[in-house]
Protein backbone atom coordinates (compact mmCIF):
# COMPACT_ATOMS: atom_id res chain seq x y z
CA UNK A 1 0.00 0.00 0.00
CA UNK A 2 0.98 3.63 -0.43
CA UNK A 3 1.44 5.25 2.98
CA UNK A 4 0.96 8.98 3.35
CA UNK A 5 3.56 10.61 5.58
CA UNK A 6 6.13 7.88 4.97
CA UNK A 7 8.85 6.97 2.52
CA UNK A 8 7.53 4.46 -0.01
CA UNK A 9 9.47 2.25 -2.38
CA UNK A 10 7.28 2.26 -5.50
CA UNK A 11 7.53 0.92 -9.03
CA UNK A 12 7.75 3.31 -11.98
CA UNK A 13 4.67 2.36 -14.03
CA UNK A 14 4.50 4.85 -16.89
CA UNK A 15 5.52 8.29 -18.01
CA UNK A 16 3.06 11.09 -18.87
CA UNK A 17 3.22 14.77 -19.77
CA UNK A 18 2.82 15.75 -16.10
CA UNK A 19 5.26 13.25 -14.61
CA UNK A 20 5.70 9.61 -13.69
CA UNK A 21 3.01 7.40 -12.27
CA UNK A 22 4.26 5.11 -9.54
CA UNK A 23 2.52 2.07 -8.12
CA UNK A 24 2.54 -0.41 -5.25
CA UNK A 25 1.84 -4.16 -5.36
CA UNK A 26 -1.86 -3.64 -4.60
CA UNK A 27 -2.79 -1.76 -7.78
CA UNK A 28 -2.61 1.76 -6.29
CA UNK A 29 -0.80 4.52 -8.14
CA UNK A 30 0.38 8.06 -7.43
CA UNK A 31 1.88 10.91 -9.46
CA UNK A 32 5.50 12.00 -9.19
CA UNK A 33 5.43 15.48 -10.84
CA UNK A 34 7.98 16.35 -13.51
CA UNK A 35 10.02 18.62 -11.20
CA UNK A 36 10.86 15.59 -9.04
CA UNK A 37 11.51 13.11 -11.85
CA UNK A 38 15.19 11.99 -11.85
CA UNK A 39 17.32 12.58 -14.94
CA UNK A 40 17.55 8.87 -15.65
CA UNK A 41 15.06 6.14 -14.81
CA UNK A 42 13.65 2.90 -16.18
CA UNK A 43 10.04 1.80 -16.36
CA UNK A 44 9.62 -1.08 -13.94
CA UNK A 45 12.39 0.02 -11.56
CA UNK A 46 11.80 1.10 -7.98
CA UNK A 47 12.12 4.62 -6.57
CA UNK A 48 11.94 5.91 -2.99
CA UNK A 49 9.46 8.76 -2.55
CA UNK A 50 7.62 10.60 0.22
CA UNK A 51 3.84 10.73 -0.22
CA UNK A 52 1.42 13.38 1.06
CA UNK A 53 -1.50 15.57 -0.11
CA UNK A 54 -0.77 18.57 -2.36
CA UNK A 55 -2.43 22.00 -2.29
CA UNK A 56 -5.54 20.53 -3.93
CA UNK A 57 -5.69 17.66 -1.40
CA UNK A 58 -4.58 15.10 -3.98
CA UNK A 59 -2.10 12.33 -3.07
CA UNK A 60 1.26 13.17 -4.58
CA UNK A 61 4.83 11.87 -4.40
CA UNK A 62 8.11 13.74 -4.07
CA UNK A 63 11.77 12.77 -3.98
CA UNK A 64 12.32 15.48 -1.36
CA UNK A 65 12.72 14.11 2.16
CA UNK A 66 10.94 16.19 4.82
CA UNK A 67 12.42 17.09 8.20
CA UNK A 68 9.66 15.12 9.92
CA UNK A 69 7.47 12.17 8.92
CA UNK A 70 4.30 10.67 10.34
CA UNK A 71 4.59 9.49 13.96
CA UNK A 72 7.79 11.45 14.61
CA UNK A 73 8.76 14.37 16.85
CA UNK A 74 10.90 17.24 15.57
CA UNK A 75 11.83 20.87 16.20
CA UNK A 76 10.39 23.04 13.39
CA UNK A 77 10.00 26.75 12.64
CA UNK A 78 6.68 28.54 12.18
CA UNK A 79 6.79 30.45 8.88
CA UNK A 80 3.20 31.68 8.74
CA UNK A 81 0.17 32.11 11.00
CA UNK A 82 -3.31 32.67 9.54
CA UNK A 83 -6.96 31.93 10.29
CA UNK A 84 -6.39 28.16 9.93
CA UNK A 85 -3.46 27.84 12.32
CA UNK A 86 0.34 27.89 12.22
CA UNK A 87 2.31 26.61 9.24
CA UNK A 88 5.74 25.08 9.75
CA UNK A 89 8.70 24.69 7.42
CA UNK A 90 9.39 20.97 7.00
CA UNK A 91 11.37 20.86 3.78
CA UNK A 92 8.46 20.59 1.31
CA UNK A 93 6.67 23.19 -0.83
CA UNK A 94 3.41 22.85 1.08
CA UNK A 95 3.98 23.80 4.71
CA UNK A 96 2.89 21.59 7.61
CA UNK A 97 -0.24 22.82 9.41
CA UNK A 98 -0.58 22.98 13.19
CA UNK A 99 -4.32 23.69 13.77
CA UNK A 100 -5.15 26.05 16.64
CA UNK A 101 -6.64 23.13 18.57
CA UNK A 102 -3.23 21.41 18.46
CA UNK A 103 -1.24 24.34 19.88
CA UNK A 104 -0.32 24.11 23.57
CA UNK A 105 0.44 27.84 23.46
CA UNK A 106 -0.42 30.25 20.68
CA UNK A 107 2.33 29.83 18.12
CA UNK A 108 4.22 32.81 16.75
CA UNK A 109 5.77 33.29 13.32
CA UNK A 110 9.57 32.91 13.40
CA UNK A 111 9.54 30.81 16.58
CA UNK A 112 10.59 27.15 16.85
CA UNK A 113 8.52 24.41 18.51
CA UNK A 114 8.79 20.68 19.02
CA UNK A 115 5.82 19.04 17.29
CA UNK A 116 4.46 15.59 16.53
CA UNK A 117 3.37 14.78 12.98
CA UNK A 118 0.40 12.48 12.39
CA UNK A 119 -2.17 11.56 9.77
CA UNK A 120 -5.53 13.09 10.65
CA UNK A 121 -8.13 10.38 10.09
CA UNK A 122 -10.96 12.82 9.38
CA UNK A 123 -9.22 14.80 6.64
CA UNK A 124 -6.55 12.26 5.60
CA UNK A 125 -4.07 15.14 5.84
CA UNK A 126 -0.74 15.26 7.59
CA UNK A 127 -0.88 17.76 10.44
CA UNK A 128 1.28 18.51 13.47
CA UNK A 129 0.58 18.99 17.15
CA UNK A 130 2.43 20.82 19.91
CA UNK A 131 0.33 19.04 22.56
CA UNK A 132 3.00 16.40 22.92
CA UNK A 133 1.66 14.58 25.97
CA UNK A 134 -1.19 13.18 23.85
CA UNK A 135 1.33 11.11 21.91
CA UNK A 136 3.43 9.89 24.84
CA UNK A 137 2.66 7.16 27.34
CA UNK A 138 4.41 5.86 30.44
CA UNK A 139 1.93 3.02 30.95
CA UNK A 140 4.12 0.23 29.63
CA UNK A 141 7.81 0.99 30.08
CA UNK A 142 10.26 -1.70 28.99
CA UNK A 143 13.27 0.11 30.41
CA UNK A 144 15.58 -0.40 33.38
CA UNK A 145 17.70 1.92 35.49
CA UNK A 146 21.00 2.66 33.67
CA UNK A 147 19.51 1.84 30.24
CA UNK A 148 20.91 4.05 27.49
CA UNK A 149 18.22 6.11 25.74
CA UNK A 150 17.77 8.91 23.21
CA UNK A 151 15.97 12.07 24.31
CA UNK A 152 14.48 15.21 22.75
CA UNK A 153 14.27 18.26 25.01
CA UNK A 154 10.76 19.73 24.85
CA UNK A 155 10.13 22.21 27.66
CA UNK A 156 11.70 23.89 30.68
CA UNK A 157 9.75 23.84 33.96
CA UNK A 158 10.41 24.87 37.55
CA UNK A 159 11.83 21.40 38.24
CA UNK A 160 13.94 21.00 35.15
CA UNK A 161 13.70 19.98 31.50
CA UNK A 162 10.91 17.78 30.17
CA UNK A 163 12.14 15.32 27.55
CA UNK A 164 10.79 12.70 25.17
CA UNK A 165 12.37 9.30 25.80
CA UNK A 166 12.94 7.01 22.80
CA UNK A 167 10.07 8.75 20.95
CA UNK A 168 7.60 7.02 23.30
CA UNK A 169 7.75 8.19 26.89
CA UNK A 170 7.95 11.38 28.94
CA UNK A 171 10.84 12.05 31.30
CA UNK A 172 12.44 14.80 33.37
CA UNK A 173 16.01 16.01 33.78
CA UNK A 174 16.31 17.97 37.02
CA UNK A 175 17.85 21.45 36.71
CA UNK A 176 20.52 20.79 39.34
CA UNK A 177 21.75 17.82 37.31
CA UNK A 178 22.34 19.74 34.07
CA UNK A 179 25.98 20.68 33.63
CA UNK A 180 25.99 21.89 30.02
CA UNK A 181 23.91 24.20 27.88
CA UNK A 182 20.79 22.56 26.50
CA UNK A 183 17.85 24.00 24.59
CA UNK A 184 14.40 22.98 23.41
CA UNK A 185 14.70 20.65 20.44
CA UNK A 186 18.13 19.28 21.39
CA UNK A 187 18.52 15.55 20.85
CA UNK A 188 21.14 13.61 22.78
CA UNK A 189 21.97 10.31 24.44
CA UNK A 190 21.06 9.92 28.12
CA UNK A 191 20.21 7.18 30.59
CA UNK A 192 17.45 6.19 32.98
CA UNK A 193 18.21 7.36 36.52
CA UNK A 194 14.99 6.39 38.31
CA UNK A 195 11.70 4.73 37.40
CA UNK A 196 9.17 5.87 39.99
CA UNK A 197 6.19 3.87 41.25
CA UNK A 198 3.86 5.92 39.03
CA UNK A 199 6.18 5.17 36.06
CA UNK A 200 7.53 8.72 35.93
CA UNK A 201 11.06 8.70 34.53
CA UNK A 202 13.99 10.65 35.98
CA UNK A 203 16.68 11.07 33.34
CA UNK A 204 20.42 11.60 33.69
CA UNK A 205 22.52 13.21 30.97
CA UNK A 206 25.54 11.36 32.38
CA UNK A 207 26.12 7.65 33.02
CA UNK A 208 25.21 6.65 36.57
CA UNK A 209 27.15 5.24 39.51
CA UNK A 210 30.54 3.69 38.80
CA UNK A 211 29.82 4.00 35.07
CA UNK A 212 30.46 7.72 35.32
CA UNK A 213 34.08 7.23 36.33
CA UNK A 214 35.54 6.18 33.01
CA UNK A 215 33.88 8.85 30.82
CA UNK A 216 34.68 11.58 33.37
CA UNK A 217 38.28 10.43 33.74
CA UNK A 218 38.70 10.21 29.96
CA UNK A 219 37.29 13.70 29.43
CA UNK A 220 39.54 15.23 32.07
CA UNK A 221 42.59 13.42 30.69
CA UNK A 222 41.80 14.51 27.11
CA UNK A 223 41.60 18.14 28.21
CA UNK A 224 44.80 17.70 30.22
CA UNK A 225 46.60 16.40 27.13
CA UNK A 226 45.37 19.32 24.99
CA UNK A 227 46.64 21.76 27.62
CA UNK A 228 50.16 20.30 27.61
CA UNK A 229 49.76 18.32 30.80
CA UNK A 230 48.39 20.94 33.18
CA UNK A 231 44.96 22.13 34.26
CA UNK A 232 44.53 24.75 37.02
CA UNK A 233 41.83 22.73 38.81
CA UNK A 234 41.77 20.37 41.76
CA UNK A 235 39.31 19.20 44.43
CA UNK A 236 39.39 22.69 45.98
CA UNK A 237 38.07 24.35 42.80
CA UNK A 238 34.55 25.81 42.93
CA UNK A 239 31.61 23.78 41.57
CA UNK A 240 30.78 26.65 39.18
CA UNK A 241 34.27 26.64 37.63
CA UNK A 242 34.18 22.87 37.20
CA UNK A 243 30.72 22.84 35.65
CA UNK A 244 31.63 25.63 33.20
CA UNK A 245 34.91 23.99 32.13
CA UNK A 246 34.16 20.26 32.24
CA UNK A 247 30.33 20.16 31.97
CA UNK A 248 30.09 17.83 34.95
CA UNK A 249 29.35 18.14 38.66
CA UNK A 250 32.13 18.63 41.18
CA UNK A 251 31.31 15.22 42.65
CA UNK A 252 31.82 13.59 39.25
CA UNK A 253 34.99 15.64 38.68
CA UNK A 254 36.48 14.46 41.99
CA UNK A 255 35.69 10.84 41.13
CA UNK A 256 37.30 11.34 37.71
CA UNK A 257 40.58 12.77 39.01
CA UNK A 258 40.57 10.15 41.76
CA UNK A 259 40.40 7.45 39.11
CA UNK A 260 43.25 9.06 37.15
CA UNK A 261 45.30 9.38 40.33
CA UNK A 262 44.86 5.68 41.16
CA UNK A 263 45.98 4.82 37.64
CA UNK A 264 49.11 6.97 38.21
CA UNK A 265 48.24 9.19 35.25
CA UNK A 266 48.17 12.47 37.20
CA UNK A 267 49.53 14.29 40.18
CA UNK A 268 47.24 16.58 42.17
CA UNK A 269 49.05 19.66 43.47
CA UNK A 270 47.97 22.95 45.02
CA UNK A 271 48.15 24.74 41.65
CA UNK A 272 46.18 22.09 39.79
CA UNK A 273 46.43 18.74 37.97
CA UNK A 274 49.68 17.63 36.33
CA UNK A 275 49.97 14.64 34.01
CA UNK A 276 52.62 12.06 34.80
CA UNK A 277 54.77 11.31 31.78
CA UNK A 278 55.18 7.62 31.15
CA UNK A 279 58.75 6.31 30.88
Amino acid sequence: MIELGKLNSLEILRTTSVGLFLGDNEGNDILLPNKYVPESYEIGSKISVFCYLDYEERPIATTLEPYIMANEFQLLEVVEVNEFGAFMQWGLEKHLLVPFREQRVKMQEGQWYVVYCYLDERSNRLVASNKLDRFLSNDNIELKVWDQIEIIVTRQTNLGWEVIVNNKHKGLVYSNEVFKKIAIGDTMPACIKTIRKDNKLDISLQPLGTRVLEPAANKIFEMLTKENGFLPFNDKSSPEEITTTFQMSKKTFKKGIGSLYKERKIEIKTDGIHSIKSN
